[in-house]
């Protein structure tokens, strides 16, 4: 500090380690010696062409630490992805969940400010609290942001034991994660977590009453015969509501009847799908006496059966004649139809015969 020049030199510098020449000199006249640096001649090169990996506290840069966060109990980052499971209403109805996920955040201890506490940052002494490194190298004099505070002047000298330094450190959070309803068991669901992103893929679970078809679903009902004849209304359970199915008569088996708009609702677009229901005729396994009466005196004036029907035979004359009859109810339900039937054509008769003109 006395040598007026070397202080100039150093201020402008950075080093005073360097000269001309003593002795004989080289063609181009000059002849560099006294040289002394700290900087190692590999370093330098990776520094001058650019082959180094930032960040990496191995890449001869000691003291180099690019990491935004420290390490914690909860793992090394952030989470990125994360699998939801829904129930098959929840995906179709849409609900709001909560998932317990990892986030760098600031430091619970420190604040973010990188100190323990009672410290705080002081003016770096590497490169005085400029940021930057002035070094020579032969005929090069370079410089650079500085190794120990990466640029900021200031160095930490006693860093939070929480963050290490870094001010921020990895935490377990709860989120609320609203799922849209349409959703389909493999979509994807992006979601802004503070500063990253978080993508969040759903598994959807089977129903045990519904089948799905993008926004359409699927459900079976069973019918009665005499529903299936007669017509008439069955409640079958819906997405958002029970609903009341009208059964049109002469309904065959395998049928399928819409109920537009009480599907599931469009994700990516307006409106809902729709609610086909499969009707299927249960057959009574078990039937009284008067209800097999009932049904082998409808078999006797059947027509146009497709092969025959136990317990019905066919006369000479091609009728169909009921082969037992232990209770008597199929003779007595042909003697009322039969009645009937002569009532009706003899009313016919006389009605014809009012209405016949006098002669």
């Amino acid at each position: 500090l006395s040598d007026e020049n070397k202080k100039a030199q150093y201020d402008q510098w950075g080093s005073t380690d360097f000269g001309t020449a003593s002795g004989g000199s080289t063609s181009s006249g000059h002849n560099w010696q006294g040289f002394h640096s700290t900087i190692d001649p590999e370093e330098l090169f990776r520094k001058i062409f650019g082959d180094i990996k930032m960040g990496q506290n191995n890449a001869g840069f000691p003291g180099w630490n690019f990491d935004e966060f420290a390490e914690s109990k909860f793992g090394f980052g952030s989470t990125q992805e994360y699998v939801m499971h829904l129930s098959f209403q929840e995906a179709a109805k849409g609900v709001t969940k909560t998932a317990s996920i990892n986030t760098v955040d600031v430091c619970q201890k420190c604040g973010g400010k990188k100190t323990e506490l009672g410290y705080k940052m002081v003016s770096c002494p590497y490169c005085n609290g400029s940021g930057m490194e002035t070094f020579s190298q032969g005929p090069f004099i370079m410089r650079q942001t500085c190794r120990k505070c990466s640029g900021t002047g200031q160095f930490n000298k006693n860093p939070c034991l929480e963050c290490e330094g870094t001010g921020h450190t990895v935490q377990r959070k709860t989120v609320s994660v609203p799922v849209p309803a349409g959703v389909e068991d493999g979509q994807t669901l992006r979601m802004q977590v503070g500063k990253k992103e978080l993508f969040i893929t759903f598994r959807v679970s089977k129903s045990d009453i519904f089948r799905r078809d993008g926004a359409d679903v699927h459900t079976d009902v069973s019918i009665s015969i005499s529903q299936a004849i007669l017509g008439g209304t069955v409640r079958i359970p819906g997405i958002y509501e029970d609903v009341y199915l009208q059964i049109p008569p002469a309904t065959s088996s395998h049928t399928r009847l819409r109920v537009a708009g009480k599907g599931i609702k469009k994700v990516n677009s307006y409106g809902y799908g729709d609610h086909y229901v499969h009707v299927k005729i249960e057959v009574p396994k078990k039937l009284s006496d008067a209800q097999r009466a009932i049904i082998m005196a409808y078999a006797e004036m059947e027509a146009n059966t497709p092969g025959t029907i136990r317990g019905v035979t066919t006369t000479a004359g091609g009728d169909k004649i009921c082969a037992e009859d232990p209770n008597g109810y199929v003779a007595g339900i042909r003697k009322i139809f039969n009645s009937s039937v002569e009532e009706n054509g003899s009313e016919k008769k006389d009605k014809a015969e009012k209405e016949k003109p006098a002669s």
